[in-house]
């Protein structure tokens, strides 16, 4: 009846017009009821009919046309018909450009317009249609009034396109700015709005996708709560379902891969298998929903090992390929999935032709991927991992050159996630180092420059170290390969680079800058203060998984830190490369060369580093005046021994009561309850296998006079073992020849390039008069410690008319009152319980009267004048066994606070016994002729007096294993 009542209306008249928008419109409701194309292909025509029947210039012309395009926009969404996105597009722009400025529909025209040429850049991949995008959403979201009831959707499509765009550059910038935007969506959505479940999916995707870069779990628990709530609010029948469902699979499976419950990896492929069951025929989103329900199943087989689920994944991925048109965007990635499935079924089955079909279908993803695509590094290192299966299977060289060709390739790629980068890169190196070909030493410093991006300064510092932890091994690996080739400064490069990242780039942060400011003071204070604020957002407290509960404004909040953090970075690093055009400063904070790290080196000994390797062990002997590392194999000393004898000491503590990772005794530390002599072994092999040869060697390159000194720079297992106590130790003896402690004063270092930061500026702190702090708390719920009052007392005597001297005792060492008082005080000497976190390093730390003063909190303390520390507490120096290369224990914070040197100890210390130790060694520093000075404590003195104090203490007890367990573990650190 409608139709035949438009045909009686002529073809000029208005009303013919009006008529056929009434048209459309039941169409368009009938089409939203059934989904029956019949319906919105009779649409398009309509709104054709009625741009076609308006005079140009009407006032009517751009709503037609914005119609028109929405019609089309939609058919091309059901269709995957290129033509119908280009009409749509032709038809918005032409909406747009008629309508005038200030005008109440140009938001929504701006954002519609921006939706497909979303579209169009993900069908094509063009990044210029994404640019486009962005522009257009983003002009609707400034357009639109605060308040109106459209800006939800507006950001959510905004969010779309930054989201769209961090997939294809891997720029974090873009990822951030997608979940703020979506966050403010959904916080502007009242409860009950149809809208929401879009907002949530979205936004969960987005959280999802930042998991995948980052690996943070709380990113993954925000993305299921919301695409969860997304599905839970959808009836079954609406038309989004399969995406919510499909999505929210995504990440129970990304979880799966995280935690490895199988539970999770149900969830996901139930979700899939509905998403997939409820997508009509045709439909566009069916190659994707396939695509995901193929991952999942390749996941479910790789653990349960059923080929019946390999075979639904490669069924479901060949469908999603075969589905998909020529030239759609997303056909590389359904490629590379096929062939990873086609692999699987090859490791199982040994059928060289799956492995085959994996080859080809992954030469043709990476083929079909634009260049500068951030999956470009994935995909070229799954085709490296075919190629090298292939070689196991045929013994064909070519394949490892292809191998080889991939993970090169994908390693160099300037975008793309770094840890696939680095993976790939250390692939490389892996099959380089087993043929013997002549990159290996380049695939190995591929590798260590990207260790860096991998813990990039963008992130909070918790994330990481928590990232680092994969790799804190690879500095070793490179060093021993270095050390193979007979490249003996690259290796010692290799290590500086490598190890200790975390604490490089906060001293890095506080450079100081003094030549900078002589050439172009504003720019020197413009980088001081992008440092300041990077440090300072790097020390910024995550979302943990505990915390979802927490409002949508609190989100935000963090949210909108995240961001800023990102663009302090991209500012810092902007900064960085303008200083390091300026003549002479092409290598400002570039990582130090071989005579960068020779060049400052102390005067008093050598700097002795220490490279324990599975295949080899070496040392690096580095002396000031001699412009070359020289080079000591030790060639009786294996990785193997050092670990054996790193689980003795751990055994041997344990077995006497020693308080080791996480516990909190009733006392300061150590219950001695038995000799073994473990400890006399222990030291023994340390002297005879490792430090005896060293200092062999050493007689030969200058010889050692009494108490010299030695800085002990050790790796791996070595980091938790007592190098300085090595020696043969006889009960009731004296202390003999046969013993480190004899020959040198030993300290230790995290890094060289720790050590030469100090000896640069000794002088900036050591010429101060001095200030010391006792902090001496009672902390409730931890017993008291009766020792650690005489020992303040002790020092406080000393002390009494030749240095100023504060104590806090009891309520007075609180939190807020030593942080104050440290920033003017140059000496701090703490007597305390201590703990240290395994879970969570960075939350190691002293316990105070009223909390703890956790390792985070001291990071941020840089104090300019800090000269010394002294850790009379437990454990201060005790690192992380999964993260051996970072030094994360409280004496190494205490030297990237700032202070110069810093006493402290390796496992739990008697209390009736560390009073004894302290009251001597600032007896030495005060009294001694040769080490005090007047009305000031001596930094550089410090090694020496903890060497002499720790002797008075063995001659004054004599030589057992108690006394040895008592005083062995203070270490000292720094000048």
């Amino acid at each position: 009846m409608h139709r035949k009542a438009i045909k009686l209306i002529p073809e000029s008249h208005e009303i013919r017009i009006e008529w056929l928008y009434n048209h459309a419109q039941l169409l368009d409701s009938r089409f939203e009821k059934t989904s029956n194309l019949s319906d919105l292909s009779e649409v398009i025509l309509v709104e054709q009919k009625r741009v076609n029947l308006t005079p140009k210039g009407h006032e009517a012309m751009p709503a037609r046309l914005y119609n028109l395009g929405i019609s089309l926009q939609l058919s091309f969404e059901r269709t995957g018909d290129l033509t119908d996105l280009a009409e749509a597009i032709s038809a918005q722009q032409k909406a747009v450009n008629l309508t005038p400025e200030g005008h109440a529909d140009m938001p929504s025209r701006l954002n519609n317009l921006g939706i497909s040429f979303q579209s169009h850049f993900e069908r094509t991949g063009d990044i210029a249609d994404l640019a486009e995008a962005i522009s257009a959403k983003q002009k609707a979201v400034n357009l639109t009034p605060e308040g109106h009831a459209d800006m939800p959707m507006y950001l959510n499509n905004l969010g779309n396109s930054f989201e769209s765009r961090f997939d294809r550059t891997g720029d974090l910038t873009d990822l951030a700015e997608a979940i703020s935007a979506k966050q403010k969506a959904v916080n502007l959505t009242p409860e009950g709005h149809t809208d929401m479940p879009i907002w949530l999916n979205n936004l969960g995707s987005s959280f999802e996708s930042r998991f995948e870069r980052t690996g943070d779990i709380a990113d993954l628990v925000e993305a299921i709560s919301a695409q969860q709530k997304a599905v839970n609010l959808t009836p079954e029948c609406h038309a989004d379902m399969p995406m919510w469902l499909s999505n929210l699979g995504n990440s129970f499976e990304s979880c799966f891969g995280r935690t490895g419950n199988i539970t999770d990896l149900a969830e996901a492929i139930s979700a899939q298998q509905k998403a997939v069951n409820l997508t009509p025929e045709g439909h566009a989103g069916m190659p994707k929903w396939l695509n995901n329900l193929g991952i999942s199943f390749e996941s479910r087989f790789g653990r349960t090992g059923d080929i019946a689920d390999l075979a639904e994944a490669i069924s479901a991925q060949q469908k999603a390929v075969s589905l998909t048109p020529e030239g759609h965007a997303d056909m590389p990635m359904y490629l590379n999935n096929l062939g990873i499935s086609f692999e699987s079924r090859f490791e199982r089955t040994g059928d060289i032709a799956d492995l085959a079909e994996a080859i080809s279908a992954k030469q043709k993803a990476v083929n079909l991927t634009p260049e500068g695509h951030a999956d470009m590094p994935t995909r070229l290192y799954t085709l490296g991992n075919a190629f090298e299966s292939h070689f196991a299977h045929t013994k064909d060289l070519s394949d490892i050159h292809m191998a080889i060709s991939n993970y090169h390739q994908a390693a160099t790629q300037v975008i793309g996630p770094p840890s696939i980068c680095l993976q790939a890169a250390l692939s490389w190196a892996s099959l380089s180092e087993k043929f013997h070909t002549s990159d290996v030493l380049d695939a190995y410093q591929t590798a260590i420059s990207l260790i860096s991006h991998v813990a990039g300064l963008e992130q909070t510092i918790q994330t990481r170290f928590n990232n680092l932890i994969k790799w804190s091994n690879l500095s070793i690996s490179a060093a021993a390969i270095a050390l193979s080739y007979k490249e003996v400064e690259k290796a010692l490069e290799w290590l500086e680079q490598g190890r200790c990242l975390i604490w490089n780039q906060i001293s890095n942060l506080h450079n100081p800058l003094d030549d900078l400011k002589a050439q172009d003071p504003a720019l020197a204070n413009y980088f001081l203060e992008l440092s300041d604020a990077l440090h300072h957002s790097g020390l910024r407290t995550k979302l943990n998984k505990i915390d979802i509960e927490i409002t949508m404004k609190e989100k935000m909040s963090l949210q909108d830190e995240a961001l800023a953090h990102i663009k302090i970075s991209q500012d810092w690093h902007q900064a960085l490369a303008k200083i390091r055009q300026i003549p002479n400063f092409k290598n400002f904070l570039q990582p130090p060369q071989v005579s960068d790290l020779l060049s400052y080196l102390p005067t008093a000994g050598p700097v002795i580093i220490i490279n324990v390797h599975k295949t080899h062990s070496d040392a690096l002997a580095l002396i000031s005046g001699i412009g070359t590392p020289y080079h000591i194999p030790l060639e009786n000393f294996s990785y193997q021994q050092a670990y054996d004898l790193q689980q003795n000491m751990h055994f041997y503590l344990s077995s006497h009561g020693v308080r080791l990772q996480d516990s909190e005794s009733k006392t300061r530390g150590m219950q001695y309850e038995k000799n073994t002599g473990i400890i006399y072994e222990i030291l023994g092999q340390l002297w005879t296998n490792l430090v005896k040869p060293i200092l062999d060697q050493l007689k030969f390159l200058c010889p050692l006079l009494k108490f010299s000194r030695i800085w002990w720079c050790a790796t791996g297992p070595l980091t938790f073992l007592p190098i300085h106590a090595a020696g043969i130790y006889s009960p009731g003896s004296s202390i003999s020849e046969d013993c480190l402690s004899s020959f040198a004063v030993s300290s230790y270092t995290p890094s060289v390039g720790a050590l030469i930061e100090r000896t640069r500026n000794i002088h900036k702190t050591n010429c101060l008069s001095s200030k010391i702090l006792l902090v001496n708390p009672n902390t409730p719920g931890l017993q008291s410690i009766p020792g650690t009052k005489k020992e303040v007392e002790a020092i406080s005597k000393l002390s009494k008319g030749k240095i100023s001297v504060l104590c806090l005792q009891k309520d007075d060492a609180s939190l807020n009152q030593v942080k104050q008082k440290m920033k003017s005080y140059n000496w701090i000497h703490f007597a305390c319980h201590a703990t240290q976190t395994v879970k969570n390093p960075l939350q190691s730390g002293l316990h105070l009267h009223n909390g703890k003063l956790e390792l985070l909190e001291i990071i941020k303390t840089k104090i300019d004048t800090a000269n010394f520390a002294f850790l009379s507490a437990c454990q201060t120096a005790t690192g992380d066994e999964e993260l051996m290369e970072e030094a994360v224990h409280l004496a190494a914070g205490m030297l990237a606070a700032g202070y110069q040197g810093v006493v402290a100890t390796m496992w739990s210390i008697m209390d009736q016994y560390g009073s004894e130790i302290a009251q001597d060694f600032y007896d030495i520093l005060l009294n001694d002729e040769t080490h005090s000075r007047k009305n000031r404590l001596d930094s550089s003195e410090a090694a020496y007096a903890l060497h002499e104090a720790i002797q008075h203490f063995q001659k004054r007890h004599g030589i057992s294993e108690k006394v040895l367990c008592a005083s062995v573990p203070y270490v000292h650190f720094g000048l």
